[in-house]
């Protein structure tokens, strides 16, 4: 058994120092960044590890010098001292001048850290169970963020993609160049926003807000992804975050897009949709804001999200359904969908929920019922 034991361990250790693809996973270091402060804070963790390891080196090495050569076997006979005020000011002074030492950039680094002022781009952060909510404050552009890793990748009925679990339906735009200051909080539970390569770790915690940084510079433009870092529930590795950095030209271009899309979807609320409209989009919208919980196929998940499938929700009182989409249930994991989805995309899973699995309701809500609802 033993041996057993001994050969697997072996092959697994001469893997991981044979295989190159395994070694570039084995990632123990924290990343650089790409922003000024976040070089700044692997500086300050190299420079700490290093003294770390110094001290370390020193400490065993004389313990060890003295373990070999001061042996009872040499006739080494032990001294005998007490209260030495030379060795007591020695190991007091020293390890405070050390302290001190590492504590000069550690608290210029922190200065860095803490000091949001002079931002050009203000975005607030509102963490929901489980997705993320972005407003830019003083451009009338606002939106939900959701992942978009399929049930099936989740579930292994299908293969995972390079970014699973790591793609979101919106990303968070932000111009390189520019001072962007993050205010973030939550709507339920505690969260935590966090974007390793720009060194943005914050809590995101209701009634509270909670402020931080970042400046990402010229020729830097990419896509930069994250998770939430708080144990805010069940689904809480389906809380990712990718933020896109481009230039300021195109995140004008992009903010303009974003007005012109809102305009575009109010306008749009006020159209007129067909029945298989309405069923095609909002079997998309289910799958995006509703499966995570209620199932793929309206089965539910225990208690604390009910089956919608022969619900007495979807298949009884239409005002009453659209009422808990549109206000959520207090007192339940159920959200209130009214600022996170249009009057469109209301209207479509509404309208889907009343007629699929089986519960056939025949009811069509129109968008324009939901304009009224709202009122």
């Amino acid at each position: 058994m033993f041996s057993r034991t001994w050969q697997r361990l072996s092959s697994v250790v001469l893997g991981l120092f044979l295989s190159p693809a395994i070694m570039a996973d084995w990632e123990l270091n924290m990343p650089q960044g790409v922003t000024d402060i976040s070089q700044s804070i692997y500086d300050l963790h190299m420079l700490i590890f290093w003294i770390c390891v110094w001290i370390g080196v020193v400490v065993f090495g004389v313990m060890f010098y003295s373990i070999f050569a001061h042996r009872k076997s040499k006739g080494a006979k032990a001294s005998q001292f007490h209260e030495s005020l030379g060795l007591e000011l020695l190991w007091t002074a020293l390890p405070t001048a050390i302290l001190i030492a590492m504590a000069v950039p550690a608290t210029t680094t922190l200065i860095k850290m803490y000091d949001t002022t002079d931002a050009q781009v203000d975005i607030k952060i509102t963490g929901h169970q489980w997705k993320w909510q972005y407003d830019y404050l003083g451009e009338d552009v606002g939106f939900f963020s959701n992942l978009t890793t399929s049930q099936d990748e989740i579930y292994d009925r299908t293969a995972k993609g390079d970014n699973y679990l790591l793609e979101v339906d919106k990303h968070v735009v932000v111009p390189t160049g520019q001072k962007i200051r993050f205010l973030i909080t939550s709507n339920d539970v505690i969260h935590a926003w966090w974007v390793p390569e720009i060194a943005v770790k914050k809590d995101a915690i209701p009634g509270y807000i909670n402020e931080s940084w970042a400046l990402i510079p010229e020729g830097k433009e990419g896509l930069y992804r994250g998770q939430c870092a708080e144990l805010c529930g069940v689904d809480h590795g389906f809380m990712p975050i990718v933020l896109e950095a481009v230039t300021e030209d195109q995140y004008q271009i992009w903010l303009d897009d974003q007005r012109a899309a809102a305009e575009a979807q109010a306008a749009a609320a006020l159209g007129d949709f067909s029945h298989e409209q309405l069923m095609v989009k909002g079997a998309e919208v289910y799958a995006r804001s509703c499966a995570a919980c209620h199932g793929a196929e309206g089965e539910g998940m225990g208690s604390v999200f009910p089956a919608l499938a022969g619900s007495a929700i979807a298949t009884g009182d239409m005002a009453e359904h659209i009422d808990i989409v549109l206000n959520g249930k207090q007192g339940t994991a159920m959200q209130a969908f009214a600022a996170q989805l249009g009057e469109v995309d209301l209207a479509a899973v509404i309208t889907y929920e009343r007629n699929a699995w089986g519960n056939d309701a025949g009811d069509t809500v129109t968008p324009k019922m939901i304009i009224d609802a709202k009122q």
